[in-house]
């Protein structure tokens, strides 16, 4: 069993005694909780969205048949202490190079996982390289997209597309059944603490909860699952829904409440699901959480969740 750090601070105090965190997400959102909880090291696992075909990631998809490095790559550039690997990871070729719009670090993880056995194994060995010892897992190995089905019977193919509806889809799916990974299901399982969150709701967090296994594999879990709120509304239909309203529909549509506790700056008079409230933003990024206000706010919904699901 893994024994509570004794540089334990008080605003992470009772987060540094759990022995495994799993946050779900994808990009900027679960990069930022990632760093805020690396403190955690091994004991702190991301499971990451990998549908994206856009920018980078989108340019490496239709060359070659393989999964979206973007939000790894992310999440990787956030856990990093040094300065100068997080501007190589995030390094974009410009209109000058035959490599125009690709990124070095999405390249790097495409080549480490053509010499691998699998993408984890090339994950892992970036993460090796960099040192950092929080461990990321694609949300599934299976190069998938992410298709949303309008209220007027039109589907919307890839995350480009669903960025640009102008109304909540009547239904969010994967284009085919692809399965999580052995390693992402083993740490839903011994996990004591669930994170999803934050990030856009229908393109970073809602694909993860729609590979075969990950909420099942919640949903068994006794572990309390909490989701953290975007600080601003996004730019989507999601962003003109309330947060109750949100949620609702994300219980629609992986068909079964997951969620047992809120961290947000926007409750509702219709959110019946325990919540905490006043999360400070960066001060030099207002859509990013304040990493040690995080930290508090977690600290507090673990106090007030005490033994965990109910």
């Amino acid at each position: 069993m893994a024994q509570p750090s004794t540089q334990a601070t008080a605003p992470h105090c009772l987060i540094e005694q759990l022995n495994c965190v799993t946050a779900i997400g994808g990009g900027h959102g679960l990069g930022r909780v990632l760093a805020s909880l690396k403190f955690l090291q091994r004991r702190l696992v991301g499971i990451v969205a990998t549908t994206d075909n856009g920018g980078a990631s989108g340019l490496l998809r239709r060359s070659h048949q393989t999964i979206a490095w973007g939000d790894i790559r992310n999440c990787l550039s956030q856990l990093v202490e040094q300065p100068l690997a997080r501007d190589v990871l995030n390094y974009r070729f410009q209109q000058d190079s035959s490599l125009n719009g690709h990124n070095f670090g999405n390249l790097l993880l495409h080549t480490l996982d053509e010499l691998s056995a699998r993408p984890i194994d090339g994950i892992a060995l970036l993460s090796r390289l960099l040192n950092v010892d929080t461990r990321l897992l694609p949300m599934s190995e299976a190069p998938v997209d992410l298709v949303a089905e309008t209220q007027d019977g039109f589907e919307c193919f890839g995350e480009l597309l669903v960025d640009q509806m102008h109304q909540m889809p009547a239904h969010l799916r994967l284009s085919t059944s692809v399965s999580a990974t052995p390693e992402a299901l083993r740490q839903l399982r011994r996990s004591d603490l669930i994170i999803i969150g934050p990030g856009s709701f229908l393109t970073s967090i809602m694909p993860p909860l729609l590979v075969d296994g990950i909420v099942e594999t919640i949903a068994r879990s006794s572990a309390p699952v909490i989701f953290i709120d975007n600080l601003l509304p996004e730019q989507s239909p999601a962003g003109q829904l309330t947060l109750s309203q949100r949620l609702a529909w994300l219980t629609t549509q992986v068909g079964t409440p997951i969620i047992d506790f809120v961290i947000t700056n926007h409750a509702d008079a219709h959110l019946e699901i325990p919540h905490v409230n006043s999360i400070q933003a960066d001060a030099y990024s207002p859509q990013r959480h304040d990493q040690q206000s995080l930290q508090h706010a977690l600290n507090n919904a673990l106090r007030q969740l005490r033994g965990g699901k109910q």
